[in-house]
């Protein structure tokens, strides 16, 4: 069983984060240059990492399977990033932000790491516009702030629809910096494959070079893994279609706990699914929540008619009505069940009636066209080449889709996993948003793990480990994981199968959408763990790999990710069966109130559930973390 000990300090809230950095451990500017870390990922945590552990003199390898990183999936977070800077006078607080971070996502995540979030968000906005990131301003020369879902105040920071993307050019220069003074030594195409351990420790990492398919081993004093989400488990969803989960999962299969991976995001603004030849989903950014208005028509036999004949009467402006305190910026799991239960209801639009009406008639008419171009253009511009309807003109139609994953690898205060040495950082760890998260909230943690905390904590564990004391290549831990990795290969290429990687993604996607997608009951999970299996043994016997692992092989890198996410997605369905109460993004059917609000059970499941592998076909250990709530009373969590 591991050991989960979250390591946060003791003391007042407040003071938590400042007291820990003044009490642990460091390493000597001169020892730093003595040590090797290697970064998996170079998003935003993992480009901000990469350069600021190089720049206190560390030396550091980065691995990214793109060719660049700019090409990491955070370019695609359009709408902002939160901080609670208080521009706007409105009343936001260090305080505000934390209880906002932590009442949305429903009371399941950890107090001490939220708080630390919050006090770091400060920070990262002078970080970023010091870089030169071109945030948006105010006519007097201010930095402007919108509103998100979950909060009353205005605390987005963001750059037009492209605030990832700028950001992330950002600490791509910073990166790039160090890259050319020799800091970083950066591996671009190249693929985590498997993680070495040393004595229980993170000692180095196995990589394929996906265009040569060369398979080498790295060692390193310490491994951090910036990897990003899961959610192409569910094959459709609004992620990159390259994110996987291969890093985060070889390293489960080596004992480090997967927590909560039941937590998934379901975002309320995606352009609906048009049809099964589709590869992902495109987002629609919940900035457009703050003018555009979302409702369906009340009486099902209006569903089929042109959004623009209906009456103001006969629409329902369902989330103002339900949720008047929040209107349309409602949190996103809130928000996407009440767009489920109408569509349930009949009422849903389009031709397939999964979808709802976003519009922007009444901003247009209050603030002009030109303004809501001003603001909004690029994503009515990516609307228009999607669907080749004008938002300017007919109500743009969204509904729900898996858009982030809260679950991920357990991490202590230091974002250190059960195995010493191997840290997680932003969307693959578990550390910040409970069951769900809050719009503008994922650029904050990854720049806040990558700038900020990370930074601090690994010194901690360094200043333990003897400098010069890195494992050669050549031990026998390096060998069996490689030989792990060539033996996994060989199978897939010389497997006699007939149907392509592709087909059993999408079945797999199909299987996790309908039992553990937006509902679930414990009847569905049942299902599904019944034909998740059974979709694995026929994925093994009759999956097609082509071609050769010597040379550039998309089908290879599809099928060793696909056969990750079929394991993955049994464990996020045993994770949900066996929580049995509603919170957040994690709702189960038999748990809610009257009103079709979530039913937590703080008794029994105010924890952490964090899965340890024991192997093949062996049922995964759940192990708990207790979520003692020191200084923050769990309530129902309302925004009515």
């Amino acid at each position: 069983m591991a050991t989960l000990k979250s390591n946060a300090p003791s003391g007042p809230l407040a003071d938590k984060w400042r007291k820990h950095k003044t009490e642990i451990k460091l390493v000597n500017p001169a020892n730093k240059r003595k040590y090797e870390v290697i970064v998996v990922g170079a998003g935003l945590a993992g480009s901000s990492a990469s350069a600021t552990l190089a720049e206190l003199g560390y030396k550091v390898k980065n691995f990214v399977f793109h060719d660049s990183p700019r090409r990491a999936h955070s370019i695609a977070a359009q709408g902002g990033i939160n901080a609670a800077k208080n521009y706007q006078n409105d009343g936001d607080s260090v305080h505000r932000l934390f209880y906002d971070t932590l009442k949305g996502g429903d009371y399941r995540a950890r107090e001490s790491n939220v708080h630390r979030l919050a006090e770091v968000s400060v920070n990262i906005i002078d970080q970023c516009a010091a870089q030169g990131v071109p945030f948006a301003r105010e006519y007097g020369g201010l930095l402007a702030n919108r509103s998100f879902g979950g909060a009353q105040v205005s605390r987005t920071f963001y750059a037009r629809g492209q605030t990832g993307q700028q950001l992330l050019l950002g600490a791509y220069s910073a990166l790039s910096r160090k890259v050319g003074d020799g800091g970083v030594e950066l591996h671009t195409n190249s693929e985590m494959l498997d993680l070495v351990l040393v004595d229980g420790h993170a000692k180095g990492i196995i990589v394929r070079n996906l265009i040569t398919g060369a398979i080498t081993r790295h060692s390193a004093d310490a491994v951090v893994l910036a990897t990003g989400g899961y959610g192409n488990v569910f094959n459709l969803s609004t992620y990159a279609r390259g994110s996987n989960a291969t890093a985060i999962w070889r390293a489960y299969k080596r004992g480090a706990c997967l927590a909560n991976p039941c937590y998934t995001q379901i975002h309320p603004t995606c352009i609906p699914v048009s049809g099964d030849y589709q590869s992902k989903l495109t987002l629609m950014s919940e900035s457009l929540r703050n003018d555009g208005r979302i409702w369906a028509p009340k009486r099902k036999e209006d569903a089929k008619k042109d959004p623009n004949t209906i009456p103001e009467a006969d629409r329902d402006y369902y989330l103002e009505r339900i949720y008047p305190s929040f209107g349309n910026l409602a949190p996103r799991d809130v928000s996407s069940r009440a767009a489920m239960r109408a569509c349930n209801e009949g009422r849903g639009v389009g031709e397939t009636g999964l979808g709802v009406y976003l519009d922007f008639a009444d901003a247009i008419k209050r603030l002009g066209e030109p303004a809501v171009r001003e603001r909004y253009g690029n994503l009515f511009d990516i609307y228009h080449e999607i669907t080749a309807e004008n938002a300017y003109k007919t109500p743009m139609r969204i509904f729900p889709a898996v858009h982030y994953t809260m679950g991920g690898l357990w991490v202590d205060y230091n974002l250190m996993s059960n195995i010493p040495g191997l840290f997680v950082m932003g969307e693959a760890n578990f550390s910040d948003h409970g069951a769900n998260r809050l719009g503008a909230s994922a650029l904050m943690q990854g720049l806040a793990d990558g700038y900020f905390v990370l930074p601090y904590t690994i010194g901690n564990y360094l200043a333990d480990v003897k400098p010069g004391s890195r494992p050669k290549t050549d031990r026998g831990e390096f060998k069996e994981a490689e030989d792990n990795v060539t033996w996994m290969n060989q199978r897939l290429l010389e497997n006699k199968g007939k149907e392509p990687v592709s087909h059993f993604h999408k079945r797999l996607g199909k299987l996790m959408w309908e039992y553990c997608g937006m509902a679930r009951t414990k009847e569905g999970l049942e299902t599904a763990l019944q034909k998740i299996p059974e979709l694995r043994e026929e994925f093994w016997a009759n999956v097609k790999v082509p071609g050769s692992g010597d040379t550039l092989n998309q089908s290879l890198e599809q099928a060793g990710r696909v056969a990750d996410f079929i394991e993955l997605g049994e464990l996020l369905c045993r994770d949900a069966l066996t929580r049995d109460e509603s919170c957040g993004g994690h709702f189960r059917e038999e748990y809610q109130h009257p009103d079709g609000e979530c039913k937590r059970d703080d008794e029994n499941f105010a924890h952490v559930a964090a899965w340890e592998y024991q192997g093949v076909d062996k049922t995964p250990l759940r192990n708990v973390e207790p979520l003692n709530y020191e200084f923050t009373k769990m309530s129902v969590r309302s925004y009515k």
